[in-house]
C-alpha cells in the first residue's frame, strides 16, 4: 500500500505543479487538472491510510501521513479560493507545496527503509 500510496502522489504532485505554474503566472488554473489533483491526493491518503493501519508500517509512514494530512488542508483551503474565482495568494501556493514535498519525502524515506 505505502508503494501504491507513493506512486499515486508523485503523480499527483506532477499536477500540482501544474497547478503552481498557473497561479505563479497569475493566472486560474483549469478546473479539471484541479480535480483531478484533489482526487490524486485523496487516493494518496487513502491509500497511506489503509497501510498504516494495516500495522507494520514504519513510523515514518504515519509521520508522513500527519504532514500530507495538513497539506490536504491547506488544499481543501486553496480550493476554495478557486472556487470564489478567485487567484490564491502565491505564499498560500508555496507552504502547501513545501508541506506536501516534506510529506513525500517523508514518506519515501518510509518506503525505501532509509
Amino acid at each position: 500500500m505505502l508503494k501504491a500510496a507513493l506512486l499515486v502522489f508523485a503523480i499527483a504532485a506532477m499536477g500540482g505543479l501544474y497547478l503552481a505554474s498557473h497561479v505563479l503566472r497569475g493566472r486560474l488554473a483549469p478546473w479539471v487538472v484541479s480535480v483531478m489533483h484533489a482526487l490524486l491526493g485523496a487516493t494518496g491518503l487513502v491509500l497511506l491510510i489503509m497501510g498504516v493501519g494495516q500495522g507494520g508500517a514504519p513510523s515514518r509512514a504515519t509521520a508522513a501521513l500527519a504532514v500530507l494530512v495538513l497539506a490536504a488542508l491547506g488544499g481543501f483551503y486553496l480550493a476554495s479560493i478557486h472556487l470564489r474565482g478567485k487567484l490564491a495568494p502565491k505564499a498560500v501556493v508555496f507552504v502547501h507545496a513545501g508541506v506536501a514535498v516534506t510529506g513525500f519525502l517523508v514518506l519515501l524515506s518510509a518506503v525505501l527503509g532509509l
